[in-house]
């Protein structure tokens, strides 16, 4: 049983971008080989609303899409915020439990901003710590509301970023790398999309990975010796 727990596979909710599905995402994300996806429990869940406008992959991928909130034009005021946390929450408690976050555009802003909300006693009050972030096309939320919770400390659990050289979110993600204490980061040439892994990207996403499994079997220990 001992060794079963040691070779566990990390447990990773991933939250999809905005206007798409977890369908969707599980495309983009089945690009990775094989023998990256072997070594994940990828659970893909959908937004809570439906999507409010247009979506950018219409045409490429089929709906139905969905948005985890509502944002003004200056991405400063949030709408459904906190039911979206809420039913993040909710279906962590009833599908996990969940290791860590993997999440792509407005889902890598959420998977970014939901560690500090945790540790503040904002969301995520009733599941285990969030232990690592996989962040695809990411940034800090802008909400002054939010913002002062989020990032009030540094991020502090193990995070991986995928950072595109032509990512209208480069900028803005290169800040969240700035907040987190222990990051990874993997650029690649593309835009605002899930990359395909090269060799060096696979490199650096396998060691990521075997950190993360190592994390998780050392955690598991600590709480057998304490019990």
């Amino acid at each position: 049983m001992e060794n079963e727990e040691k070779g566990r596979k990390p447990r990773i909710l991933c939250l999809h971008g905005f206007r798409t599905s977890g369908e969707i995402m599980k495309k983009q994300i089945h690009k990775w080989p094989q023998n990256v996806l072997d070594k994940l429990d990828l659970v893909f869940v959908d937004a809570p609303f439906p999507c409010n406008g247009k979506s950018d992959v219409e045409g490429i991928f089929d709906p139905p899409y969905y948005e985890w909130f509502q944002f003004n034009k200056e991405f400063t005021e949030y709408t459904n915020f906190d039911e979206c946390l809420q039913y993040i929450e909710d279906y962590m408690i009833k599908h996990g439990p969940f290791d860590g976050l993997l999440g792509f555009s407005q889902g890598a802003i959420l998977s970014g901003g939901l560690p500090g909300l945790q540790e503040k006693g904002v969301a995520l009050t009733k599941v285990p710590k969030v232990k690592f972030l996989i962040i695809i096309g990411g940034a800090k939320f802008r909400a002054p509301s939010v913002v002062e919770k989020a990032y009030s400390s540094q991020i502090g659990c193990p995070s991986l970023h995928f950072l595109g050289e032509h990512d209208f979110l480069k900028e803005y993600g290169k800040e969240l790398i700035d907040s987190c204490v222990e990051p990874v980061v993997i650029h690649h040439p593309k835009g605002h999309t899930v990359p395909r892994l090269d060799d060096k990207s696979l490199n650096t996403m396998m060691s990521f990975i075997e950190r993360i499994q190592n994390d998780i079997s050392e955690n598991k220990e600590e709480v057998q010796s304490m019990s």
